[in-house]
C-alpha cells in the first residue's frame, strides 16, 4: 500500500524518493495542476492514478481509461507513475503516448472506453504539469469529482484492486488525424499562418491543415519542452503578436494559434488584428445560425455581451446562455442545454452534433473557421471581424493571489458590488444594470459597460475582465474600478498583463 501522501517534501531526501508529495491546493475546480518537483513527485502520480481508479470504481464506470500526454521533458515519466496507480486500482489502460487533450477526449470514442486522463499543464509554463480528467465521454470532471478525488488521494483511501492491464495504442495520432481530414475539402484556398508556440500541436496542426488543402505557413511548429519564443497560450499577447507580424509579413488570410495541448485556437485576421476569442464566437454563431435557427448558444461569463444584441443572432431567433468560466462547465452546460456550440472567451469551443462530438478541439475550431471564410467567399477575415457591432474590451488579465485566499478575495469584491447595487449607488457614472454572481461577480452598467472578477481555476490568481459598447474610456473606466479596489487588498499582486 502506497503511504499517505505529504504535502511538503523537500527533493533530493530520502522522504521524497519514498513518500508521495502531493500539494492539496493543486486540485482545481475540474482538473488538477502542480508544479514539479516542488509540489508533486512521481510517486505523487502514482497516488493520483490510484485515486483516479478508485473514483471510476466508486462512479460505478467501466474501469477502462485512455491516458496520453502532452510534450514537457516530464510529462511521459509522470505518465507512466499515474498509469501505475491506474493499474494498480484495477484500471484497464490504454495508452494513447504523446497527445492533444483532443486526441484524448477522441480516443475513449475511437476505442469505446469511458474515461480519459490526460497529463497536462496546457499553456502554464514550463514546471507545471496537471491531469484533465473525465469518466462520462465527451465531459469532464467537475467540482463533485475533483472533491471525492481529493478527499481520497490526500487521506490515502485509494484501494488496491486485481484486474489492471496495460495497452499501448501505437496509432492513435494517425486515426485522429484521419477522422479530421475526412472534412470535405474547401471550395476555396486559404493562406494561414499556423502557430504552435513550440508545444505539442506542432506535431498536429500544421498536418491536419495541410492535408485539407489549406496553405500552411508554420510559426514555431518545430517541438521544443522549452519553449524559446513565448508559452503556447493564445489569449497571450506575445503569441498574438508574433502571429499578427507573420500575417502581415505572408499576407495570409488568417493566422491560427494553438495553446499547448491543443484544445484552444486564437484567431488574427487578415489585416493582423488580434480577433478575441468571445468575439470569433459572435462570429461563428453568426454563420452557424442561418443554417441552424433557433440555435442555443452557451457562453461563460468573461465573454462579450454582443451574443444578447447582436441583431443577426435575433434575426435567426438564437438564445445564449452565460454560465461559469471554465472548460468542465461550458462543455456540460452546452451538453445539458442541448446547445450547438458553447464558447469560452479563453478559446475553448464545444461543437455539438452534428459539427462535433462535445469536447473542446482546437483544430475542430480552425475547422469551423475556415468553413466560416468558405460559406463567404466574398469577404475576408476583417470584414466578418467588422460586420460586429464594435466594442472595446480588455484581454484576460491575471493578478497574482494564492491559491488559499483567492476565493476570499473575490467574495469580498462580490459583497462591494452587491451593496453598491442595494444602495442604488452609480459606478462609473451610470446606474448599475445588474450584479451576476454565477461565477465571482461581473457587474454591468446602464450603457452596457461591463466588468468581471473571478478567480482563477488554473493558476494562483485571480481573473479580470472588462469590455465597453459604447467607449474606450468607459472600458477604461470600469477597468479603474475593479483596479482600485483590488489594490487595496494585501493579498492581490501584480498582473500578469494589464491595459497599456
Amino acid at each position: 500500500m502506497l503511504p499517505k501522501p505529504q504535502a511538503d517534501l523537500t527533493p533530493n531526501t530520502l522522504e521524497f524518493e519514498t513518500t508521495p508529495l502531493v500539494k492539496p491546493t493543486g486540485f482545481r475546480e475540474y482538473d488538477a495542476r502542480w508544479l514539479y518537483p516542488q509540489d508533486f513527485n512521481l510517486l505523487g502520480a502514482q497516488s493520483l492514478g490510484l485515486g483516479l481508479g478508485t473514483v471510476i470504481h466508486e462512479l460505478g464506470v467501466n474501469p477502462a481509461i485512455a491516458v496520453g500526454h502532452d510534450y514537457r521533458s516530464y510529462s511521459t515519466s509522470i505518465k507512466q507513475a499515474l498509469i501505475v496507480g491506474l493499474m494498480s486500482a484495477g484500471c484497464e489502460v490504454h495508452d494513447i503516448g504523446l497527445a492533444l487533450s483532443p486526441v484524448a477526449y477522441f480516443s475513449q470514442f475511437a476505442l469505446d472506453v469511458p474515461c480519459v486522463a490526460m497529463v497536462t499543464a496546457s499553456h502554464n509554463e514550463n514546471g507545471w504539469t496537471g491531469v484533465k480528467m473525465g469518466a462520462q465521454r465527451p465531459l469532464t470532471f467537475g467540482p463533485d469529482e475533483m472533491s471525492l478525488l481529493k478527499d481520497i488521494v490526500l487521506n490515502g483511501k485509494g484501494q488496491m484492486r486485481s484486474g489492471g492491464a496495460y495497452h499501448f495504442v501505437n496509432d492513435m495520432r494517425e486515426r485522429y488525424i484521419a477522422d479530421l481530414t475526412a472534412h470535405a475539402p474547401f471550395k476555396n484556398t486559404f493562406k494561414a499562418v499556423v502557430a504552435c508556440g513550440n508545444g505539442t500541436a506542432g506535431a498536429f496542426a500544421p498536418e491536419v491543415l495541410s492535408k485539407l488543402g489549406v496553405d500552411v505557413i508554420p510559426l514555431n511548429c518545430e517541438l521544443d519542452y522549452t519553449f524559446p519564443n513565448y508559452n503556447p497560450n493564445p489569449e497571450d499577447m506575445k503569441m498574438l503578436h508574433a502571429l499578427r507580424d507573420k500575417v502581415l509579413e505572408t499576407q495570409a488570410d488568417v493566422g491560427l494559434a494553438f495553446d499547448g495541448d491543443g484544445d484552444r485556437c486564437g484567431v488574427v485576421d487578415n489585416q493582423g488584428e488580434e480577433i478575441f476569442a468571445d468575439k470569433v464566437g459572435v462570429m461563428l454563431a453568426r454563420d452557424l445560425s442561418e443554417i441552424y435557427p433557433d440555435a442555443t448558444f452557451v457562453v461563460d461569463v468573461k465573454s462579450t455581451g454582443l451574443f444578447l444584441t447582436d441583431p443577426v443572432l435575433k434575426k435567426n431567433r438564437a438564445t445564449t446562455d452565460y454560465w461559469k468560466t471554465g472548460h468542465s462547465y461550458i462543455k456540460r452546460r452546452a451538453n445539458e442545454l442541448k446547445a450547438l456550440v458553447g464558447f469560452e472567451k479563453s478559446g475553448h469551443y464545444f461543437f455539438n452534433p452534428p459539427i462535433g462530438r462535445g469536447y473542446d478541439d482546437g483544430l475542430v475550431s480552425a475547422i469551423a473557421i475556415l468553413d466560416m471564410l468558405d460559406r463567404n467567399p466574398n469577404k475576408k477575415m476583417s470584414d466578418l471581424r467588422d460586420g460586429l457591432q464594435k466594442t472595446w474590451g480588455s484581454p484576460t488579465m491575471s493578478p497574482y493571489c494564492p491559491d488559499d485566499k483567492k476565493y476570499a478575495v473575490v467574495d469580498q469584491i462580490v459583497q462591494q458590488f452587491r451593496d453598491l447595487e442595494a444602495q442604488g449607488a452609480s459606478l462609473i457614472g451610470q446606474p448599475i444594470r445588474s450584479v451576476v454572481t454565477v461565477n465571482g461577480v461581473r457587474v454591468t452598467v446602464e450603457d452596457g459597460t461591463w466588468g468581471l472578477v473571478r478567480a482563477s481555476s488554473n493558476i494562483p490568481g485571480l481573473v479580470v475582465v472588462v469590455e465597453s459598447p459604447t467607449s474606450e474610456d468607459n472600458m477604461r473606466a470600469m477597468f479603474h474600478e475593479i483596479d482600485q479596489r483590488l489594490s487595496k487588498l494585501p493579498d492581490v499582486g501584480a498582473y500578469d498583463q494589464k491595459l497599456p
